[in-house]
Parts: structure tokens; C-alpha cells; sequence
């Protein structure tokens, strides 16, 4: 060693504050403090709407957001086939009784026209 040299201070190893770590005096480092005491208040979330998010905050579990999400749609799509299934079954009704007045009317001969018109007028209110 070379005595024109200052001798050589301790150096020690500490971790900064954004986790790195570096060399530092020893001599200049404060007196050890006690860990800071953080307080962390943590609050609950407001309740969401939607079925699935309250089916999974009340404990029921993936089973019942799965059915959600899956029987949902097909809900949706069985009720919108059964309706579409009942207009085209009342529009072919409402097609036959016109085609049966209309057969009635044009063979019966003056029968058919007086049964069309003693229908009608019962339809009507009149007797």
C-alpha cells in the first residue's frame, strides 16, 4: 500500500428507497431507525349490477357467472324462436279462415252468402 494514500473508510452496502442497492460511508450513514409503521385503510367496493358480479360476490362461485353468460343468449334466443313460431302460426291461421270464407262464399251459392253475411253480422253485434 502506498502511505501517500488515505486510508481506505468502510463502506457498507444498503438498499435505497426504489429498491436498489449501492455502497455507502459508514460514517455518514444516520443511526438505525425501527421500520416505519404504514397504515393502509382498505374499503370495500360499491356493489356492481350486473348478475354475474353479484353472483360471484355472494359466494356462489365460476359455476353461476358461467351459467350466466351462457344460458343468458340462449334465453334470449329460445323465447325469440317460440315468438317467431306463434306470429307465423297465427298469419297462416288468419291465411285459412280467409281461404275457407272465401271457398265457402263462391261454391255455396246463395247458402254460402247467407251464412258469410249471418257471420259477419254475429260478428258484428248485430243478430
Amino acid at each position: 500500500m502506498d502511505p501517500n494514500l488515505p486510508a481506505p473508510r468502510a463502506l457498507t452496502v444498503i438498499q435505497l428507497p426504489d429498491g436498489t442497492y449501492t455502497y455507502a460511508d459508514a460514517a455518514n450513514l444516520p443511526a438505525q431507525q425501527a421500520p416505519q409503521q404504514i397504515v393502509q385503510h382498505i374499503h370495500q367496493a360499491p356493489p356492481d349490477r350486473t348478475v354475474q358480479r353479484l353472483a360471484l360476490g355472494s359466494g356462489m362461485g365460476a359455476g353461476a357467472v358461467a351459467a350466466g353468460v351462457y344460458f343468458g343468449p340462449l334465453l334470449v334466443g329460445v323465447l325469440t324462436a317460440i315468438a317467431a313460431n306463434l306470429a307465423m302460426l297465427a298469419f297462416l291461421a288468419a291465411v285459412m279462415a280467409w281461404g275457407v270464407v272465401t271457398v265457402v262464399k263462391s261454391i255455396g251459392g246463395g247458402e254460402g252468402k247467407a251464412a258469410s253475411k249471418s257471420v259477419s253480422r254475429a260478428r258484428r253485434g248485430r243478430g
